[in-house]
């Protein structure tokens, strides 16, 4: 826990120019401390301290103004820059050197069960005030635009802007509006993830009657 933390202090230094100093990041930043608060309140969460866990992230709630739920798995070097409002849900998944500012959720759409919050991959960046909503995957090195609503898959390497988000970049080189070819498609993104569905349901009834 200890070395995240440095870690998280360190990735602030490197991407803030206004950082002048570790102790003005440890007093005055609350996106740090919230990030502080988190990984105590995870690491009781993960011993079976539930209590103790909630207490501890609605306390950084009212110290920072930014809310994370103990059961979210958050990986190295994570920054929130400026961070009042941001919203990240229990079963949310963001890996190593993920950025997001103010105004940003993680959230569920109410109609999910198990794992019902975003996955988000390395270096993903998510702008001010941006909602990524669902049990939705944001591949490595994406970008999504302040303000941005993302309901559906968003491949790595890409900039998704819009409500809802739509791909407008892969790989730096610019989406035609005209071109569907290359924008992923919603419907089939759910047909594929329900085949899968299907398949697992398929094995475990071969393996009852087994």
């Amino acid at each position: 826990m200890l070395k995240h933390i440095k870690e998280d202090i360190a990735s602030v230094k490197a991407r803030d120019p206004a950082a002048k100093s570790t102790l003005q990041l440890l007093l005055l930043y609350p996106g740090l401390k919230a990030i502080r608060m988190y990984r105590r309140a995870h690491f009781f969460h993960k011993h079976g301290f539930q209590f103790l866990a909630r207490w501890i992230s609605q306390r950084a709630v009212r110290k920072t103004g930014i809310e994370i739920h103990p059961g979210a798995r958050i990986g190295k070097r994570f920054f929130i820059d400026h961070g009042t409002g941001v919203v990240i849900g229990e079963t949310s998944v963001i890996g190593d050197d993920v950025l997001l500012y103010q105004g940003v959720t993680l959230g569920g759409t109410g109609k999910d069960s198990g794992k019902r919050h975003p996955t988000l991959g390395n270096g993903v960046m998510v702008g001010a005030g941006a909602k990524v909503l669902g049990n939705v995957t944001i591949g490595d090195n994406t970008k999504i635009a302040a303000g941005a609503v993302v309901i559906t898959d968003i491949p790595s390497d890409s900039t998704a802007v819009g409500v809802p988000a739509k791909v407008v970049r892969i790989n730096g080189e610019r989406i035609d509006d005209l071109d569907w070819i290359h924008i992923p498609d919603p419907v089939q993104q759910e047909i594929d993830r329900l085949e899968e569905q299907i398949e697992e349901l398929k094995k475990l009834v071969k393996k009852g009657e087994e």
